[in-house]
């Protein structure tokens, strides 16, 4: 997800599908100067914005359901599908690398491994979900920025926060006693309780402070490795 501001347009643009792909990736473009965009990188790659860069923003892939247990007011966009199956079922299943096949074969993982990727300062990072359902709390570092990695297992949702407030560093682990639906973290620096879905501490000393978002995004392994071929790879 990303803001339709930059810096080298005045208006807010408005995107389409361009019906092209850069390995694997959907191509935007704006409708404004039509310019061609990479979803991936939200950057510009070819037209009149040619090098400008989208802000990416949080966003979070999760069921139906546990979204209405988070916003229970929320409206949904709805165009058309049932609903009642998923088109890609044979997709996942097979070792299909999307439409064009595999640029970069990393064999760290399976093809279609899936996990949260995220780039902070010029630096990729990768973190398997075969690897979070081990370990759902992930205290890590990227960039020098020290990262915060949670993973829900029911839903398999992922999301990552700065785990930092000013100049202090925070070190997290799951609440063993939390209710699945709803999991806490204590924080090891002063055992405050915080809610892992928002990142939250309503408990403790830090009640009432948040961690920072980090905007991250769901992607199978061929097609992260493909555009970050350097990529830092979590392994418990």
């Amino acid at each position: 997800m990303y803001a339709r501001e930059v810096d080298e347009f005045p208006e807010p643009l408005t995107f389409g599908v361009s019906g092209r792909l850069i390995m694997n990736a959907l191509v935007m473009y704006d409708r404004e100067t039509e310019t061609l965009w990479s979803q991936i990188l939200g950057r510009a790659v070819e037209g009149e914005l040619l090098g400008a860069r989208l802000t990416p923003l949080a966003a979070l892939q999760t069921t139906w359901g546990q979204w209405k247990r988070l916003h229970p007011d929320s409206l949904a966009l709805r165009k058309g599908y049932s609903g009642l199956y998923d088109p890609y079922d044979d997709y996942y299943l097979s070792e299909r690398a999307g439409v064009l096949g595999r640029e970069n074969r990393d064999e760290r993982l399976p093809t279609k491994a899936r996990g949260l990727g995220l780039a902070l300062n010029g630096q990729a990072a990768y973190f398997p979900f075969q690897h979070l359902l081990q370990n759902p709390i992930v205290n890590a570092e990227v960039a020098g920025t020290p990262v915060l990695v949670v993973y829900h297992p029911a839903t398999s949702t992922a999301l990552a926060f700065k785990r930092s407030l000013g100049d202090d560093v925070l070190t997290f682990e799951l609440d063993p006693e939390s209710d699945e639906a709803a999991p806490v973290m204590i924080d090891a620096e002063t055992g405050s309780r915080w809610r892992m879905f928002y990142g939250a501490a309503f408990e403790g000393a830090l009640a009432g402070q948040s961690l920072e978002r980090i905007p991250a995004t769901t992607a199978f392994w061929f097609g992260w490795s493909d555009f970050y071929p350097d990529t830092y790879l979590y392994a418990p």
